[in-house]
């Protein structure tokens, strides 16, 4: 199979960067597509070029680093990850755009390599449960439905590689911030911090400068793990709970 490759190609965050377009040929239908960008930075280091900066780790659909948006999805496909997308995907002879993730919070390091420390900023204000060191319980000391143990590991599921926010016109990371709430949310453990954590991962997603959510779910359409945007409105209502819990006592008139 045949393909024209059209690369955004930036050497850091102050270049302006552009597209560039590459022809490469010979590539099996049964290649992944990070395989492909592989096969190219070959052909560009024979050739004494700079070779194509992207992200990648497991390549299992696993670690969300394949942060790609092909041909104006990120990803490239539902339901999973770039890194598991494959060229039989694609016409033979097929003109395929690949950008980074576009987003202020997720600035561009290089090519397509983008810095998503932010969301790391976020999970250290709530994204764990504080637990008593020693001996691990019993597994069945503390009991948990079905029912909440399938909610917490549904969201439990996101990988954290930021396509809702490279989906969303506002750049809006709540499908994220919503998945590491109700992951705990829905647990005996995440309890205690309940309040603390939806408090302190909000404030620190709009001090990272991402957007808010206008409902339009172009997040759960791209997201690889299909995590559901009920995690968002859970989200809204542990904020305003929340919220509410921890205002400031209101000092009567006229008191001492």
């Amino acid at each position: 199979m045949d393909f024209t490759l059209h690369i955004w190609r930036q050497k850091c965050q102050a270049d302006e960067g552009r597209m560039v377009s590459y022809k490469i040929g010979g590539i099996s239908p049964d290649t992944s597509f990070l395989e492909m960008l592989d096969l190219l930075n070959e052909q560009l280091h024979l050739r004494k070029e700079e070779p194509v900066a992207f992200d990648s780790d497991c390549r299992e659909g696993i670690c969300g680093m394949c942060s790609l948006v092909v041909n104006g999805r990120p990803h490239g496909q539902k339901g999973t990850t770039v890194c598991q997308l494959h060229m039989r995907s694609f016409e033979d002879g097929q003109e395929i755009h690949v950008e980074p993730w576009r987003a202020r919070a997720f600035p561009v390091i290089r090519d397509l390599v983008v810095d998503r420390s932010a969301f790391d900023r976020i999970l250290h204000q709530g994204g764990f449960v504080s637990v008593r060191t020693g001996g691990a319980p019993d597994a069945n000391a503390v009991l948990v439905s079905k029912e909440e143990a399938d909610q917490a590991f549904d969201a439990a599921s996101c990988i954290g590689c930021g396509a809702c926010v490279a989906a969303c016109k506002n750049a809006s990371p709540m499908l994220f911030v919503g998945a590491k709430v109700s992951q705990y949310l829905h647990l005996p453990q995440g309890q205690p911090e309940r309040a603390r954590r939806v408090l302190g991962m909000v404030e620190a997603m709009d001090k990272e400068g991402f957007g808010g959510c206008t409902n339009q779910y172009e997040c759960e359409a791209v997201c690889p793990k299909e995590i559901s945007v009920k995690v968002i409105a859970e989200l809204n209502r542990e904020y305003l709970r929340a919220g509410f819990a921890h205002r400031p006592a209101r000092q009567p008139a006229g008191g001492d």
